[in-house]
C-alpha cells in the first residue's frame, strides 16, 4: 500500500510537470499530499523548517494578538516576537492549515474597536477570498467567512492590513493595502474610502506600533502618515535593525548597549499624563504604553533631536515634558509629538531658579511642585510661582539617585541598578532607614526583547 501511494504521488508529480500547472492543479496536489501521504505531509509541511528572517525575508503579514504578542508571518511558518526561530503557523493559529484550498495569510491586524467588544482585540487573518477571525488564539464560531461578508467594499487577495484607531483616523479604521490601492475602512459605519498611494512602495505586510504605522516590502519597511500616505522620515530601512535581533545587525545595539544593559542603570524617568512612561539611559530611551505591548526601544535622537543623549533629568508637567542636561532645561509640547518650545533651552537658574547639575526630578500627580534631587537634597520647586524658586530643602537618606519618579502607587528612587519605593517625597526625606531594594527590570531599559 505504500509503495501504492508512492507510486499515485510520483506519477501525479509527473503529470504536472508536463505542463505550466494551474491553481487548481496545485491545490489538488497539496490536498492530496496534505490527506493521502503523511510521510510526505510532514516534509512539505516543514519545508520552510529553516527559515531565517535575518538572512532577508519579506513578510506576508504583521500582527500582535490581544496579548501584545507580535507574529511576524511567511509561507506556512512564523516567528513569535523580535527573536526565536521560525514555527510552523498551525502551532498558534491551526485552523489556517484546514483549509487546503487557501493560500498563505495575505493579511493581518489586530482589530482595535472599544465600542463593539465582541470584535475588539480580535485578529483577522485574510487568506485570498476568506478571513478568519480569532480571539485567544480560538476561531470565532462560523469563520472562515467571504471577506466581502465581513467587510464589504473591501477585495480579495489583499497585500497587507493594518489598525487605526480614531484619534490616528479620524474614526475607527482599517486601513487594506492592494497593489499601490489604498481602502480605509470605517469600522462602525462599514463604508470604505479607495485612495492611490503610487509613492508608497507595494507593502507585503504592515504594522502599527506605538501609534506609529509601518509599511514592510523586502526586509525594508517605511513609515508613512496612516490618513495621507505620506512618508514620514528618511526611509526605508532594514527591518533587521529595528524589528528582530540579529547578529551584525540592530538599531542601538553595539558595545556602548552591552553596558548599558549590563550596568542596569538608569539615568531618569518619567510618566506622561496618559500615564505612558519613558526610561532614559545614554543614548536611548525606552516607552511604555501597557503593560500588554512591553517596553520598547528608541534612540533619544530619534524624538527629542535638541537634546540627542544623556539626560540628567526629566519630569512631566501640565501637557509638557521638561528634559534636564547639564545646566539647561529643553521643554517640549507632549501634545504634538514632543515639540520644542520656542526659545528653549534655557537655564535652569532661569527656568526653576536652581543651580546645576542636577540629578534627578519628578511631580506627583498634578500638584504644582516639581522635586528637584541635587547630590543628597531634595529641592522642592513651586511651578506656579513667577519666578519659580524653591519652597523647601529636605536632606535624603541617599548619597545620590539616578532617577525618580512618581505615581499612582507612590514613589520610586533609582540607584546604580536597584529602585526604593516610599510611599510619598515626605516619606522618603523623613526616612532614616532605606527600604528593601528592587532589581532595575533589563525591559525597562529595553534589553529584555
Amino acid at each position: 500500500m505504500r509503495l501504492l501511494s508512492q507510486t499515485l504521488c510520483l506519477c501525479l508529480a509527473l503529470a504536472l510537470s508536463q505542463a505550466a500547472p494551474s491553481r487548481y492543479d496545485l491545490m489538488m496536489a497539496d490536498h492530496y499530499v496534505n490527506h493521502h501521504h503523511p510521510l510526505l505531509k510532514d516534509d512539505h509541511a516543514h519545508h520552510g523548517a529553516k527559515l531565517d528572517r535575518c538572512e532577508g525575508i519579506e513578510f506576508d503579514a504583521i500582527t500582535p494578538d490581544e496579548k501584545g504578542n507580535v507574529f511576524f508571518f511567511k509561507g506556512d511558518h512564523l516567528w513569535k516576537g523580535y527573536s526565536g526561530p521560525a514555527e510552523l503557523a498551525n502551532t498558534y493559529f491551526k485552523e489556517l492549515d484546514e483549509h487546503h484550498h487557501l493560500g498563505h495569510v495575505d493579511a493581518a491586524f489586530r482589530m482595535h474597536y472599544a465600542d463593539d467588544p465582541t470584535h475588539h482585540d480580535h485578529i483577522f487573518f485574510f487568506l485570498d477570498d476568506h478571513v478568519f477571525s480569532y480571539y485567544n488564539h480560538i476561531l470565532e464560531e462560523g469563520y472562515p467567512k467571504k471577506i466581502q461578508e465581513v467587510f464589504p467594499g473591501i477585495p480579495d487577495h489583499l497585500d497587507a492590513a493594518v489598525e487605526c484607531p480614531k484619534g490616528e483616523c479620524s474614526v475607527d479604521s482599517v486601513i487594506f493595502f492592494k497593489e499601490n490601492k489604498v481602502y480605509h475602512y470605517d469600522i462602525a459605519t462599514k463604508t470604505v474610502k479607495e485612495k492611490v498611494w503610487s509613492h508608497l512602495p507595494n507593502c507585503t505586510s504592515a504594522y502599527r506600533w506605538l501609534e506609529r504605522h509601518y509599511c514592510f516590502h523586502g526586509h525594508n519597511f517605511t513609515r508613512f502618515h496612516p490618513i495621507t500616505g505620506t512618508v514620514v522620515g528618511v526611509y526605508p530601512k532594514d527591518a533587521r535593525n529595528y524589528f528582530m535581533r540579529c547578529a551584525d545587525h540592530g538599531h542601538g545595539h553595539g558595545d556602548s548597549d552591552k553596558e548599558r544593559c549590563k550596568d542596569a542603570k538608569l539615568d531618569a524617568i518619567t510618566s506622561d499624563e496618559e500615564g505612558k512612561m519613558y526610561a532614559f539611559s545614554g543614548k536611548v530611551y525606552t516607552r511604555l504604553d501597557t503593560h500588554r505591548d512591553g517596553w520598547h526601544a528608541f534612540s533619544i535622537a530619534s524624538v527629542w533631536k535638541e537634546v540627542e543623549s544623556d539626560v540628567d533629568a526629566v519630569f512631566s508637567y501640565d501637557q509638557k515634558m521638561y528634559l534636564i542636561k547639564g545646566d539647561q532645561v529643553y521643554i517640549y509640547k507632549s501634545a504634538v509629538h514632543y515639540t520644542l518650545i520656542e526659545g528653549y533651552p534655557k537655564s535652569l537658574k532661569e527656568e526653576l531658579g536652581i543651580e546645576g547639575p542636577v540629578n534627578a526630578a519628578f511631580v506627583c500627580g498634578h500638584q504644582p511642585t516639581v522635586h528637584i534631587i541635587k547630590g543628597s537634597n531634595m529641592l522642592d520647586v513651586d511651578l506656579s510661582a513667577t519666578p519659580r524658586r524653591v519652597l523647601v530643602e529636605s536632606p535624603l537618606p541617599f548619597s545620590k539617585i539616578d532617577a525618580s519618579m512618581c505615581g499612582p502607587t507612590g514613589l520610586k528612587v533609582f540607584v546604580g541598578s536597584e529602585y526604593y519605593e516610599f510611599g510619598s517625597p515626605v516619606l522618603m526625606s523623613s526616612s532614616r532607614i532605606r527600604p528593601s531594594p528592587h532589581k532595575i527590570p533589563l525591559e525597562i531599559l529595553g534589553c529584555g526583547h
